[in-house]
């Protein structure tokens, strides 16, 4: 089956049961397979598990924006409204995508990005892993690191071609492989027709498939998603290993095997796919901003305010707010897909 790598620590038995239950005759699936039940297993998916992933505390393995407390929605809710072409916030439902389980913002652990936050819309709700998404009417669909966590599928070059990478169970173990037959019907374009030996490119392809879903349904408005990706030109000529890597308890690794069920996955998402996703629905001015530069231009009342209301102190909100915007921390590692769809 190709060549393979020094097997990752022993999975649990629940998962060895499920990962047996869904391989091929030959004990192995492509690597998008594994990631899904991985990830989303209703049995032994890290995304369906009710644990506290989020935050600074013990047990936990990531921070996003929304582990800023409650600022991160306030800033979601100022640039949100001014993005709404005059439309009355009251006859607007804000609908979060793929919002954690758990405490609410405000104790800094998800659960929402408005929970706790005052704004001004119609309604507001969220939309978690496995619930219907039901969209229609005047919206604000909005997410925060939905699109990196959806499986992927990863290749790699040799001179004859690419080969899809997989996983299969060895000596009590997962190893990566390299699937005996071609890679499944792929959409055009996806893979540049060469490139040098060795290279690997994760390629986000359920990401797209989401969108095309939520863009599929009948709802007008604006839809904004923060997520940190890379251009397909970046993805295809300066990514010589991908960009997959796996989070436990706030480190970053490349072993996406260890710990199946026990630790986040995820790779960049290609914006210029979600783009054309966006546009072949009939959105409008799609662009994609750093985190930076889409606060700035569309929130800057509210920094303004929150500025001149903290200057004198150096409080937990200006601390918060610094990491959202500077560069060096959240600002630019982060970037916005924003775009606005009529009737």
């Amino acid at each position: 089956m190709g060549s393979s790598v020094t097997p990752s620590p022993a999975p649990s038995a629940d998962f060895l049961a499920v990962f047996r239950s869904h391989a091929d005759a030959g004990g192995a699936m492509a690597f998008a397979d594994f990631m899904r039940l991985a990830l989303y297993d209703p049995q032994v998916g890290y995304y369906r598990r009710a644990l506290r992933r989020v935050g600074y505390g013990g047990g936990t393995d990531f921070f996003t924006a929304s582990t800023s407390g409650p600022v991160f929605g306030e800033l979601v809710v100022a640039a949100c409204t001014a993005l709404l072409r005059g439309r009355d916030p009251r006859d607007v439902t804000f609908v979060e995508i793929g919002a954690e389980p758990g405490e609410p913002a405000t104790a800094g652990a998800g659960g929402g990005v408005l929970n706790g936050v005052a704004h001004p819309f119609g309604a507001a709700r969220t939309v978690r892993v496995g619930e219907p998404l039901a969209l229609s009417g005047p919206c604000v669909i909005f997410s925060n690191e939905l699109f990196d966590a959806q499986p992927f599928r990863r290749f790699v070059f040799r001179r004859e071609g690419w080969r899809e990478l997989g996983v299969t169970l060895r000596e009590g173990g997962l190893q990566s492989i390299e699937m005996p037959r071609p890679p499944a019907a792929l959409p055009a374009g996806t893979l540049p027709p060469a490139a040098p030996e060795g290279y690997v490119i994760d390629a986000p392809l359920a990401a797209a498939a989401l969108l095309e879903q939520i863009a599929a349904q009948p709802w007008t408005g604006l839809f904004v998603a923060c997520d940190y990706g890379k251009s397909w030109p970046e993805l295809s000529e300066a990514c010589p290993t991908g960009t997959a890597r796996a989070y436990h308890r706030h480190t970053q690794s490349n072993d996406l095997l260890a710990r199946p069920g026990e630790q986040d996955l995820t790779c960049h998402v290609c914006w210029d796919w979600l783009a054309a996703v966006l546009d072949r629905h009939g959105f409008a001015d799609t662009r994609v901003d750093s985190q930076e530069t889409f606060w700035v231009r569309h929130a800057a009342a509210f920094i303004a305010q929150t500025s001149a209301a903290e200057a004198t102190r150096f409080s937990r909100k200006k601390l918060s707010l610094l990491q959202l915007l500077h560069p060096a921390h959240l600002g630019q590692k982060f970037q916005v897909l924003h775009a606005w769809r009529d009737a």
